[in-house]
């Protein structure tokens, strides 16, 4: 790559993880489609993303640690029950044709968005619930589930897992959204990049200037979020989760 090449890779790894450290996910929704863009084949250009996708959650985690709002109970069982299902997802996602693999999760994203849209009140205020034994089992068997998609699909799957925390486990958005990006973009993103790394190919000259921008773009974003009402962030939620949607069904439909 070029000077001018890799500057514009870092401004857009920059861009896509601050919205995506803002709102609870959807950095693949800007950073995937550039690295195709700038030449990259779909499945390298999938690993290198989700290895720079980690740092987007080393970035975060640093910012919101400062918070100290986590519990750590509940964030290990968040990352036990998804990450079970991150490394079949990934060894299965090689036996998808990617079209139909896009298409599904995007008509499943856009459902999302208008859920949320049309649920005004969930989300705004933190209520604990379905913190009993069946409510972890129900709770963490669709965290598996979540987990196979984040495995084996390219975009949007943290935004499936920051509702559900809200709507299941009765978390605001803020704080679904930390889970989210400390969880899922460390250590399930982390398991699928050294899932696909293995099993296929990572353009590594390129990492650098990714990881850069995932880093600053997820400290600055998670910055935001902890400044902005809950209310901001579930409309930005809205916002990215059902672009996301829309550009997976785009490129289904026109591959």
């Amino acid at each position: 790559m070029d000077l001018f090449e890799q500057s514009l890779l870092f401004f857009i790894s920059t861009l896509a993880n601050t919205f995506s450290a803002y709102a609870g996910g959807g950095a693949g929704l800007l950073q995937l489609p550039a690295l195709i863009f700038l030449g990259l084949p779909f499945a390298i250009a999938l690993a290198t993303h989700k290895i720079a996708s980690v740092a987007l959650g080393v970035g975060a985690a640093i910012r919101h640690s400062r918070e100290k709002k986590l519990q750590w109970r509940f964030a290990l069982f968040i990352l036990i029950t998804g990450v079970a299902g991150v490394i079949p997802g990934a060894r299965f996602i090689l036996t998808v044709p990617e079209n139909i693999a896009n298409l599904a999760l995007g008509v499943m994203t856009v459902g999302l968005a208008i859920y949320s849209w049309r649920r005004p009140d969930m989300g705004v205020d933190t209520r604990n619930i379905h913190r009993d034994q069946t409510g972890y089992l129900i709770g963490g068997t669709v965290l598996l589930l979540i987990g196979i998609l984040n495995g084996s699909l390219t975009s949007g799957t943290g935004l499936f897992c920051t509702l559900w925390l809200v709507r299941w486990f009765g978390l605001d958005y803020k704080l679904a959204v930390a889970y989210t990006l400390v969880v899922v973009g460390i250590f399930w993103n982390g398991t699928g990049a050294i899932t696909l790394a293995l099993l296929g190919t990572v353009q590594w000259s390129w990492l650098p200037v990714l990881i850069l921008g995932s880093l600053i773009g997820g400290y600055t974003g998670a910055h935001l979020a902890i400044k902005s009402h809950n209310s901001s962030i579930k409309r930005a939620f809205e916002l990215v989760t059902f672009l996301t949607g829309l550009a997976l069904i785009l490129k289904a439909l026109t591959a």
